[in-house]
């Protein structure tokens, strides 16, 4: 493994250029907790070292990005409501200029959507590398894939886009291992090499913890591949392959709940345990829960009090509500639940339905059941 750069180092104090890790992975997989478990290893090893990170969402929600931004992240930059690796692409140069100029990063890491192509994305960063423009700013580090194994067999046969994320990458991370069997990760594993990549290093989490000298500092071979094509040849490929139900693959719901008072946390729970991972991938919300109205985790028994402002992260059966601490996101301000639903294909629109049909997102007590907006955005 070649280091091109070490959290003890600094690139931000030098003329050296900032290395971009970029992380992928189906909806789902892990992806911001792998970031966020390498936020305090950067941190004991150099406390001045600065990591920021460009998140890509699904919908017009920040959820993922707010939940880093209250986790040490010296600067975060979001493109919401499109795919980094095609419609926002264009996005890219602006957002790094900025993280650039305001944060001055010693390392950025790319967190994309989970239905984004992680080959035009790292080309796209390759071309910067080469622009007169933007010359020496910045360097592609690597592609990390982060696979659910336990739900990846579930979708890896539908899904075009979690088989293609896997193939194009550096490293792979095998994620939420632990609960499954060791028959379990092997057909994950034979799964992996059906995809020809008996050459790419991979790696088992700790429950989302990996060794930071392993996530950075990758040797790039994905990186060097299609630097060397020009962007030829991996890149005629891609487009074809993007093609392919690419965003099709999911669509979204994006939902507002407006009234007086705060959400009812029984109902909301109701929700999430009904909710079918083979129907729902994620559901990610900003939310007041009313006073007396208590939620909890799915792996916990003690329940958070009411009358508190939560970001809710649920994947395949599994959710978590962590209080918001940081100053919150425009997208959410003010509004007493945001909600953005990644659904299976052709499933928005029954969904929209059980929503609107009530039981699930409504006020508590006297406050009524509120005005509930669910918009199908994808």
């Amino acid at each position: 493994m070649t280091v091109t750069d070490t959290p003890s180092s600094s690139s931000s104090s030098s003329n050296s250029p900032i290395p971009i890790t970029i992380i992928t992975g189906f909806l789902g997989s892990g992806k911001t907790t792998l970031i966020l478990n390498l936020i305090p290893q950067l941190r004991t090893t150099n406390p001045s070292y600065k990591l920021a990170l460009l998140k890509n969402e699904f919908g017009d929600l920040a959820v993922d990005s707010q939940l880093a931004s209250s986790s040490a992240i010296s600067g975060v930059q979001e493109l919401l409501n499109g795919c980094i690796c095609c419609n926002l692409v264009g996005q890219l140069a602006p957002a790094l200029a900025e993280l650039r100029s305001t944060v001055q990063p010693d390392r950025i890491i790319i967190e994309t959507s989970g239905s984004a192509f992680p080959a035009t994305l790292a080309m796209e960063v390759n071309r910067l590398g080469r622009d007169p423009a933007t010359r020496g700013y910045y360097v592609l580090d690597g592609v990390v894939s982060v696979i659910d194994v336990e739900n990846w067999k579930g979708y890896e046969d539908t899904s075009y886009t979690a088989k293609i994320q896997a193939k194009y990458t550096d490293l792979i991370v095998f994620n939420k291992w632990e609960g499954c069997d060791e028959r379990r990760f092997d057909e994950c594993l034979d799964r992996v090499h059906d995809l020809e990549l008996d050459h790419v290093a991979w790696v088992k989490s700790d429950k989302g913890w990996v060794d930071m000298d392993v996530v950075f500092g990758v040797d790039g071979g994905l990186a060097r591949d299609l630097l060397d094509d020009g962007g030829e040849g991996h890149g005629e490929k891609h487009g074809h392959d993007h093609k392919h139900d690419h965003q099709s693959e999911v669509e979204v719901l994006s939902i507002e709940l407006k009234g007086e008072g705060g959400v009812d946390g029984d109902k909301l729970l109701a929700l999430l345990k009904a909710a079918p991972k083979d129907e729902v991938y994620r559901i990610k919300a900003v939310l007041t829960t009313a006073t007396g109205s208590k939620v909890k985790n799915s792996d916990e028994d003690t329940p958070f009090e009411g009358g508190g402002r939560y970001i809710l992260n649920w994947a395949f059966g599994r959710w978590t509500f962590t209080p918001i601490a940081a100053a919150e996101h425009e997208s959410s301000h003010l509004a007493l639940l945001r909600m953005t639903m990644i659904l299976a294909r052709y499933e928005s629109n029954k969904w929209k339905k059980k929503l609107e049909g009530g039981g699930f997102l409504e006020l508590t007590g006297d406050a009524g059941n509120g005005e509930l907006v669910v918009n199908k955005i994808a």
